[in-house]
This record gives C-alpha cells, structure tokens and sequence, in this order.
C-alpha cells in the first residue's frame, strides 16, 4: 500500500514537470513500485505515456537481493523504448553495472568508487581487497597487478597499508584515483565490447572471474 501510495505520488510529479518543461533542457522519468513487479510495471506504462526524454529507475539497490533488483528491470524491458536513455539510480558494484547493461541499461551513479576509496577497499581486476587487513602487512606487490594507474604503478599494498593504519591522508587519495580509474576502464570495456558485438561473452567471463560481494579473493 505504501509503495503505491509513493509510486502514484511520483506520476503526479512527473506530469508535473513534464507540463512545466519550456526549454531543451533533457527531463527524466523516474519509474518506481519498490520491488513489486505489477506496481513497476503500471508505473513505466504511466511515465512512458508522458515522453520523458530518458527514464530513470529509481528505488533499488537499496540493499534488497542482486536478483530481486534483476528481476524488477527484466519487468521493465518490454516498456522503456529502446531509443530513449535507461538510467539505473544508485546501482555500483561491477557485477550490478554488468547484468544492467545486459538488460539494456545506459546510465548509472553510485559513490562506492570514492567512499570505498576513503575507508580502505579497492576494486581490482580479481575483486574486492580491503587494504587494512593484516595479509597486506609483508604483500610488496601492486594493488592490482593488471591496472595502469598512478597508484598501481608506484605503491605497494603494503606501503597502502601502512598509510590507512596510520592515517595518512594520502593512503584515501589513492585508493579512490585507482578505483576510478578502474571504474572508468570497466565502462570503456563495456563499450568496446558492445560495439565489436562480444558483450555477452566478454561480460560472462567477467562475472566468472569477479566477485566485489563475497571478497573471494581474500578467502
């Protein structure tokens, strides 16, 4: 009852501000229904109707179940046109961007790059590495052996360590450019594979080989 109370909510603001839309200026639709499939579904048919320029989906990665939040946007395919931007609000961890962009998904936000960064986990190529953990103490080797950034090339996961234990500012700054950067190098292979049409096999290899979640590679 609450969630249709707050989805019909928002489709009274959204023909609002499509109705108050004088300038060129692009205006997103924002579908909600929590994680209800049929209120989902009412709402993208209800914002779709209003030809917004792209179309958010708002009300997920909340911290509900990977496949919950899969499920709600395989509600929404048949609806969004193809032609229009898809935005997935909050969603972050790799493997989330991955199933996104394979149903269909354009556009993300989400701050794990830098507030990870701040408070000691990097993404690699292998996973997820919580920097102040003590098997990084005597580990002299890159923080992520297959990445080109600054941090990479010229620090230790030791000596990162050794700056988050003893509060250096520093240790925060390079944490979160290497993170960036690595987020960034995932979108650009997003879009290459995308265009040399191997996405699926290449984003299937990824998501076997990865895991952000579980931190499998500090078992």
């Amino acid at each position: 009852e609450d969630a249709q109370s707050a989805m019909n909510q928002t489709l009274v603001w959204s023909e609002r501000a499509r109705n108050a839309k004088k300038d060129k200026t692009n205006l997103f639709g924002i579908i909600q229904g929590a994680t209800y499939a049929d209120l989902r579904k009412k709402s993208a048919q209800a914002t779709v109707d209003l030809d917004f320029d792209g179309y958010a989906i708002g009300g997920l990665c909340l911290g509900e179940p990977s496949d919950v939040t899969y499920e709600m946007i395989d509600a929404l395919r048949e609806f969004i046109p193809a032609q229009k931007v898809c935005y997935l609000m909050g969603a972050g961890y790799p493997e989330d961007i991955i199933e996104a962009v394979r149903r269909g998904v354009d556009m993300f936000d989400c701050v794990l790059p830098t507030r990870n960064g701040r408070t000691g986990t990097a993404f690699t190529s292998q996973g997820r590495i919580t920097i102040r953990n003590a098997q990084y103490l005597t580990d002299f080797t890159p923080l992520d052996p297959n990445c080109n950034c600054y941090t990479c090339q010229n620090f230790t996961r030791a000596y990162l360590r050794h700056l988050f234990i003893a509060g250096e500012v520093l240790g925060p700054k390079l944490l979160t450019l290497h993170n960036l950067h690595f987020y960034l190098n995932l979108i650009k292979n997003i879009r290459l594979h995308i265009e040399q049409n191997d996405f699926l096999s290449w984003s299937t290899e990824f998501l076997t080989s990865y895991s952000s979640k579980n931190n499998q590679i500090e078992k």
